[in-house]
């Protein structure tokens, strides 16, 4: 079973940048997509951005122009660069695939945006 860890979360002032890491334990190559995903306080965990094996991709229409997702197969490894961050985008960030496998939840890691 395929193990997911995410990284590269932090705290960032509005407007600022981070690129999120999701490292594979495993090939995510047979994935028919991989998917970020996020969970702010109080509310409900929503697909941010996903990328298919071929590398189209698909957004969340608050993040398109500002997120960008990628993956490099060969290091088993998806990436989201995130842009002109705003304060609504402060949450707990989750890579899995797309659709989402229950198995393959990680902890997650934490963006904060504030000044």
């Amino acid at each position: 079973q395929v193990q997911l860890v995410e990284s590269g979360g932090g705290l960032v002032q509005p407007g600022g940048s981070l690129r999120l890491s999701c490292a594979a334990s495993g090939s995510i190559s047979s994935f028919y997509a991989m998917g970020w995903y996020r969970q702010a306080p109080g509310k409900q965990r929503e697909l941010v951005a996903f990328i298919r094996s071929g590398g189209s991709t698909n957004y969340l229409d608050s993040v398109k122009g500002r997120f960008t997702i990628s993956r490099d197969n060969a290091k088993n490894t998806v990436y989201l660069q995130m842009n002109s961050l705003k304060p609504e985008d402060t949450a707990i960030y989750y890579c899995n695939a797309y659709p989402s496998l229950s198995h393959y939840w990680g902890q997650g890691t934490q963006v904060t945006v504030s000044s």
